[in-house]
């Protein structure tokens, strides 16, 4: 296989001159701004950048939340929006997980039960949903907290129990938005030492849109967002 075609062949998603409006009072405001990017299956990937430069919109064009004002984003070759709901649907329940800054856990739902849910649209079995979700949050660690609901659990569990979530399926892709952006210091870094054993235990790809520092540097390339493009950030 030729250079170019092995380097293909790794590509997992591309952003193609992507642009996002949004109108505020008639006011035209452009976010992203013919915005490249090439992440390749395996990676982990810092997005970097001030408040209200970006970084959430470009994860919701990746995750197919937000539809791009123009240009293309393409997930394993094919162009996520020349497909249909059906379709997109699938890409987000199979293919990507999805951490947020706040966990969004179902508060009268036990740890368990909200991990369940993902496999249980994916319409799998209870059976094996469950067994899935209970080997996941043994593997983040709270195999001993099943049963809790989220206000039983510290905010650092809590957001384990997002990550473990949205892993349960074993995605190709994991977009996380701030993840550790509401954690103390100590519970910030078990988190990011929870992502990087992830990525590497299932060979998740990572995107992590992010303003700590130390995660920035932990990741294998970091990416700042200024004016609605993508630069490499340098780092000591």
């Amino acid at each position: 296989m030729s250079e170019p075609a092995a380097a293909q062949a790794h590509l997992l998603i591309e952003a193609r001159g992507v642009v996002k409006k949004f109108y505020d009072a008639g006011r035209e405001i452009e976010v992203l701004r013919g915005l490249d990017l090439t992440v390749d299956a395996g990676e982990e990937i810092a997005i970097v950048g001030q408040s209200g430069t970006g970084k959430s919109t470009l994860l919701h064009v990746l995750g197919s939340l937000e539809t791009p004002s123009a240009g293309k984003v393409l997930f394993e070759g094919q162009d996520l929006f020349a497909l249909d709901e059906p379709a997109l649907a699938d890409y987000r329940n199979h293919k990507l997980g999805f951490v947020f800054q706040f966990h969004y856990l179902l508060a009268d739902f036990s740890a368990l039960e909200n991990v369940m849910m993902p496999a249980l649209i994916a319409r799998m079995n209870d059976e094996e949903a469950e067994h899935r979700a209970q080997e996941i949050l043994a593997r983040v660690g709270l195999g001993d907290k099943l049963h809790r609901r989220p206000a039983e659990l510290s905010g650092g569990e809590q957001q384990r129990v997002a990550v473990a979530r949205a892993v349960v399926l074993r995605p190709r892709l994991v977009l996380a938005d701030e993840p550790t952006g509401n954690l103390d210091p100590h519970t910030a870094e078990e988190i990011h030492g929870l992502f990087h054993m992830l990525s590497h235990e299932l060979g998740i790809t990572l995107v992590i849109a992010t303003h700590n520092e130390r995660l920035m540097r932990s990741v294998g390339r970091a990416l700042r967002i200024q004016e609605g493009k993508l630069i490499d950030e340098p780092r000591s």
